[in-house]
């Protein structure tokens, strides 16, 4: 791959440590400036990027419901340059981890997400327990500017749905949790606000 563009190359161990004490991590200052710049510019003027809403359910029983979740999204194309850097990162982690968690990741997907303003997901788990599918889930923002009173944040919760850690949408900000542990929600946006959503999989 690439030269790694993590900020610093230890931010691998402490996604590691962080995953098996706690589940979960956030980091600021996540990637290079210049990637994560990159992906802003991508994801907001690239004519390659052709934001849909965002459906829930899995399959055939795939369906928009504004009540639940209001965003828009499109997975990343490893051919596209900036965005096949962003995902030799994150290939760079799924080893990481195998190697010291043995979490046995085989691959890695992603999409762009925009929520426009009054944009939300209601509280949901990204994995049903014990279908193994999503292992790892992980969030990287790209809002330049971000006020704390721009809402959009994403809200952690316990199996008893106790807050854990309320994290703002701020621009290079990383969180990576475990799948099944951790349901979340976003909460309402006062500006539009872009990320990337991804997932560390394995088959079934």
């Amino acid at each position: 791959m690439d030269a790694v563009q993590l900020s610093s190359v230890s931010m691998a161990d402490e996604l590691v440590d962080a995953l098996f004490v706690h589940g979960w991590w956030v980091c600021d200052g996540f990637l290079s400036e210049p990637l994560v710049s990159g992906l802003f510019q991508d994801v907001t003027l690239a004519e390659h990027v052709k934001l849909k809403p965002a459906k829930i359910g899995r399959g055939r029983i795939q369906q928009s419901n504004a009540s639940i979740r209001r965003d828009k999204t499109q997975w990343l194309n490893p051919d596209i340059p900036v965005q096949a850097q962003f995902l030799q990162q994150m290939d760079y982690l799924r080893v990481h981890c195998n190697r010291h968690l043995f979490l046995g990741l085989q691959e890695f997907e992603a999409h762009y997400a925009k929520y426009e303003v009054g944009g939300f997901y209601k509280t949901h788990v990204d994995a049903l327990k014990g279908a193994r599918n999503r292992v790892v889930s992980c969030v990287l923002y790209l809002n330049q500017g971000w006020q704390p009173d721009q809402g959009g944040e994403l809200v952690l919760y316990s199996e008893r749905g106790e807050e854990i850690t309320r994290i703002e949408p701020k621009s290079n900000t990383a969180v990576f949790f475990l799948s099944e542990q951790f349901p979340h929600e976003v909460l309402p946006t006062r500006r539009p606000r872009y990320s990337i959503a991804g997932w560390y999989r394995v088959r079934p």
